[in-house]
């Protein structure tokens, strides 16, 4: 089955960052991207589309919020194209800064989102349609339901709900965005390619030069 985008009539349309962000100098930085939570669930979510995924399944419960946004952001020299957070304002605050940013955030989306990710306005008005949808995508998978004690899905006792939390990056991601788009469009083409290549070092190596390794060495 072809699951590459498809343009024209009925089709699935790509959002797209709005013109002034880029040519209004006296634009705001950010600015809510409101046809991306319908164009994520239509496109993602919905299970009679040709690009539904069933791991963002606890998402159709999820509110998300997207924001594009032209502020440069890099970490350790990497520029940083995305990012999804929790939608609650996070880390210590006072009572005023906390009320400040909860009210940004319903002036943006009408109310507080289970999640919000932010995308390079710049990055995205420029890339093809596979590195679009890898990197919401991405950031989707950063955007988990909690389990419990025994890895069952968690609810909250008091409204039902799922328990959304951020997951941090880890193989289950990495191999579902690469499985879906490349390692091209995933952004990690080294890493894939390193592991193709025969190791440098053997794991009879590591067993012996790591005291806490518990490698059965031959």
């Amino acid at each position: 089955m072809d699951r590459s985008p498809q343009k024209g009539a009925g089709s699935i349309i790509r959002p797209q960052p709005p013109i002034s962000l880029h040519k209004d100098i006296h634009s705001p930085a950010f600015d809510p991207a409101e046809d991306l939570p319908e164009w994520v669930r239509t496109t993602f979510l919905d299970p009679a589309s040709p690009l539904h995924n069933e791991e963002h399944a606890h998402l159709v419960h999820a509110s998300i919020g997207f924001l594009w946004t032209v502020v440069e952001n890099s970490r350790k020299g990497r520029r940083i194209i995305g990012q999804c957070e929790e939608g609650k304002p996070q880390g210590a605050m006072g009572k005023w800064a906390r009320a400040r940013a909860e009210m940004q955030i319903k002036q943006w989306f009408g109310h507080v989102p289970d999640f919000i990710i932010t995308l390079d306005a710049e990055y995205c008005r420029e890339c093809g349609d596979a590195e679009f949808m890898a990197l919401v995508e991405h950031e989707l998978y950063h955007a988990a339901q909690d389990v419990d004690a025994f890895g069952a899905p968690k609810f909250s006792k008091s409204t039902g709900r799922p328990v959304f939390v951020i997951r941090g990056h880890d193989v289950e991601e990495f191999v579902g965005v690469v499985r879906r788009y490349g390692a091209d469009a995933a952004g990690v083409r080294a890493m894939v390619d390193a592991a193709n290549r025969p190791p440098e070092i053997s794991r009879a190596s590591i067993g012996h030069a790591c005291g806490t390794c518990k490698l059965r060495v031959a």
